[in-house]
C-alpha cells in the first residue's frame, strides 16, 4: 500500500469529515519533520480538540526550529488545559533545554494539576539538575500524581541527594508512588536506595516488587 503524498496529505487535513483529518495527522508519523511541521500547523486551531492534541504531540516528536517558540506560547496562553498539558508533554519530547523555564513555570503558576503534573514528568524528560527544586517542592503538595510525576523526574535527572526525603513514600498508600519510587531508586545508587528496594521487593502490589526487582539489577550492573 503507497503513503499518500504531502499534497494528499495537505488536502485530507482541509477536509470537512473531522475523522479524514486526523487519519491525515497520522499518516504524517512517516514525513520528514521539515516537511510534517508546516501540515502539523494547518490543524493547530481545529475545532475538534481531540485533532489539536494529536497535533501539540505531533510537533514533540517532529523537532524543527519552529516547534519550540509553538509549544511554549500554547502551553503558556492557551485556554484549554488539556491543550497546555499536551504542549508541556510535547516540550519534553522535543528535549529542548530552552523548554526548562516554561516548564517552571507552568508547574509554579498553572491552576490546574494536570498542566503541572505534564510539566514535571517533562521536567524530568530534560534531565536538567536545576529541576531539582521544584520537584522537591512537589513532593510536599497535596497531589498524589504530582507526587508520582516528582519521584520519577527526580530519578531521571539522578538526582542522589533526593533519596532520603523520597524514602518516606515506601510507604505510601498509593501503589502507583512506591512503583515510581521503586523506579526511581534504580538510578540513584546509594547504600539507602538498595535497603529500600530490598524492603520494596517484598511488596504486596507485583508490579511494585517487579520494579524493585529491575532496579536492584541495573545497580548491581552499574557498579
Amino acid at each position: 500500500m503507497s503513503h499518500p503524498s504531502l499534497k494528499e496529505i495537505g488536502e485530507q487535513l482541509e477536509s470537512p469529515n473531522s475523522r479524514d483529518r486526523m487519519i491525515a495527522l497520522a499518516s504524517l508519523r512517516q514525513v520528514a519533520p521539515d516537511e510534517a511541521v508546516p501540515l502539523i500547523k494547518k490543524v493547530l486551531n481545529d475545532e475538534n480538540l481531540q485533532i489539536r492534541s494529536m497535533a501539540v504531540f505531533a510537533l514533540g516528536v517532529k523537532p524543527t526550529e519552529e516547534c519550540f517558540p509553538i509549544l511554549a506560547k500554547l502551553l503558556e496562553t492557551d485556554p484549554d488545559y488539556g491543550i497546555r498539558a499536551d504542549a508541556a508533554g510535547a516540550l519534553g519530547y522535543l528535549a529542548d533545554i530552552r523548554g526548562f523555564e516554561p516548564l517552571v513555570r507552568a508547574f509554579y503558576e498553572d491552576t490546574d494539576w494536570l498542566v503541572r503534573f505534564s510539566a514535571a514528568v517533562s521536567l524530568g524528560n530534560l534531565k536538567d539538575p536545576r529541576a531539582f527544586d521544584v520537584l522537591m517542592r512537589a513532593l510536599d503538595g497535596p497531589e498524589v500524581v504530582l507526587q508520582q510525576a516528582a519521584i520519577a523526574a527526580l530519578g531521571e535527572i539522578k538526582a542522589v541527594e533526593s533519596v532520603d526525603k523520597i524514602l518516606r513514600f515506601a510507604q505510601s498508600e498509593d501503589w502507583l508512588v512506591r512503583q515510581r519510587l521503586a523506579e526511581a531508586l534504580g538510578h540513584l545508587k546509594s547504600d539507602k536506595s538498595i535497603s529500600a528496594l530490598n524492603y520494596l521487593e517484598k511488596d504486596s502490589h507485583p508490579q511494585v516488587s517487579a520494579a524493585a526487582t529491575i532496579s536492584l539489577k541495573r545497580l548491581a550492573e552499574n557498579k
